[in-house]
């Protein structure tokens, strides 16, 4: 039988580092998990800017980010939200949004330059919409670096004739930009999918014959880990870990290059 490995990114292949800024008092946190902060709430919604955050440094920083997204036409995704949330409704209070500018994101950006000095790999942005108040109430920065055996991992795991696939909420460009460096086809990568998105890639692959091991870290994979042949959480991110999470897993790692040791 065909065999498939799908790996998130953030937090799973890659080491983030993130700030998040709360948008109406202008506090930076870096020790919250974006996921638990929005799984808390009824009416967060996570959503992920199409765009190379370096550029807002070139911008005014007083710039309404709803006017920067207007004006560069600007994509986004949502990637998690606890209820369904349209990408219409979102892009409705994104479209009048008055108060978050270039600032709240671009604050954030010296505390990862001393995580990440170069800041390239998988830097994005995204905002915490609150679906109630029609405000952009958190947004996020974040930048990141392998963990040490990925790259072991992987060759290890093509060696065995085993394909490897990513499945993230994290932007698109930034993807196909980590699946290129492993030596994986763009094809086999899917970025800013949503936790059913996660569950979806899954699923195709199993109807096309493939037995799936899902490997995640967080409650946004919970979908894909019930709907795979054999999940895996890695907790070498050192976060603390969702109950959710922790009891519905097959194997708990920590080290991405266990995933190797478990017979699927």
């Amino acid at each position: 039988m065909k065999k498939a490995v799908v790996f998130d990114n953030s937090g799973t292949l890659i080491e983030r580092y993130r700030v998040i800024k709360d948008v109406l008092n202008g506090n930076l946190f870096t020790d919250i998990n974006s996921l638990d902060l929005i799984d808390a709430a009824d009416a967060l919604a996570l959503v992920v800017l199409q765009f190379n955050t370096n550029k807002l440094l070139d911008l005014d920083q007083n710039t309404l980010i709803s006017g920067v997204i207007r004006e560069y036409n600007i994509d986004f995704d949502v990637s998690f939200s606890t209820n369904p949330i349209s990408k219409a409704e979102v892009k409705e209070i994104i479209d009048n949004e008055k108060s978050a500018t270039i600032a709240d994101i671009t604050d954030g950006f010296d505390i990862l330059r001393d995580k990440v000095p170069n800041m390239e790999l998988c830097n994005g942005s995204a905002l915490i919409v609150d679906m109630d108040l029609g405000v952009i109430a958190y947004t996020i920065t974040s930048a990141g670096k392998f963990f040490p055996k990925v790259f072991e991992t992987i060759e290890t795991l093509k060696s065995r004739g085993i394909e490897i696939f990513i499945a993230s909420g994290d932007r698109k460009g930034a993807i196909n930009r980590l699946a290129n460096l492993l030596d994986i086809p763009e094809d086999n990568a899917f970025g800013t999918v949503s936790t059913r998105g996660k569950c979806e890639v899954v699923s195709i692959l199993k109807d096309s014959g493939y037995k799936v091991m899902m490997v995640g870290d967080g409650i946004n994979d919970l979908l894909a880990f019930k709907n795979a042949d054999v999940s895996v959480l890695t907790i070498e991110q050192q976060e603390e870990i969702s109950p959710k999470v922790m009891d519905k897993t097959d194997h708990i790692i920590e080290d991405i290059f266990e995933v190797t040791m478990i017979d699927f």
